[in-house]
């Protein structure tokens, strides 16, 4: 059995608004806890159609996130207004357009060294998650896209395995593409997360969607899928691996 849910969608737009219904339906099932729920959010292309969205939907099903607490998958070593900024993407369309209050997000600092902004990501992320047997913090649920690499967050191919398997939260790596300096959360945290979507948009992108879903797969998301339990990801039709 696939340690992976594959679920297609007829084009990018229905992807972005499906996730966006799926993740509302999530977030309104954790408002009826007596937690929070913790989600990490990221960057790239599909997540401005996502989140969006989110928005949009939000604001017509009156949802207002009053229970979840914002982090960030990666992040860009810029300021939090720089184009570049993963920050500065979700605050554009989802943070802002919902007046989400400061005291839910929770960005990482890319304006300073990066070492230290991934020490005080981690520490802040400490303080509201509960963490597993081997000391991860659990986040309830990490959205991601994929590159044409399968890198997911800013973890790109071509890391030696001990930094692979480095069990910090975050950490600062150098990414392939522009800008290169980065944080990241690593492996053994998006291995802790409660659930992890990756959202795969692009026809450049199908071979190594293909061999991210192979069991010999070597991309930082085929590494992904194999540590994990389950993971669930979202393609638009078109782009899929069996479209090719």
């Amino acid at each position: 059995m696939n340690p992976f849910d594959l679920i297609t969608f007829p084009d990018p737009t229905a992807l972005a608004e499906g996730v966006a219904a799926d993740w509302l339906a999530l977030t309104t099932e954790a408002g009826q806890g007596a937690g929070f729920q913790l989600v990490a959010l990221s960057g790239g292309r599909i997540a401005n159609g996502f989140l969006a969205a989110a928005a949009t939907q939000a604001k017509a099903l009156g949802v207002t996130f009053a229970t979840t607490q914002f982090f960030w998958a990666d992040e860009r070593c810029v300021s939090p207004d720089d184009p570049e900024s993963n920050y500065g993407l979700v605050r554009r369309h989802l943070l802002g357009p919902l007046a989400v209050p400061e005291q839910h997000i929770h960005r990482i600092r890319g304006e300073i060294p990066a070492n230290r902004a991934a020490g005080e990501a981690e520490e802040r992320m400490r303080r509201l998650a509960a963490s597993d047997e081997q000391g991860q913090p659990m986040l309830d649920l990490v959205v991601l896209g994929m590159g044409e690499d399968g890198h997911i967050a800013s973890l790109f191919p071509g890391e030696p395995e001990e930094v692979m398997a480095n069990p910090a939260v975050y950490r600062a790596v150098m990414a392939s593409k522009p800008p290169p300096q980065r944080i990241t959360l690593g492996y053994p945290a998006l291995r802790a997360a409660r659930q992890v979507w990756v959202l795969v948009s692009g026809a450049g992108k199908v071979p190594a969607l293909r061999e991210s879903l192979s069991v010999t797969g070597a991309t930082p998301l085929a590494r992904v899928i194999r540590e994990r339990k389950r993971t669930r990801i979202l393609v638009s039709q078109n782009d899929s691996p069996g479209s090719k």
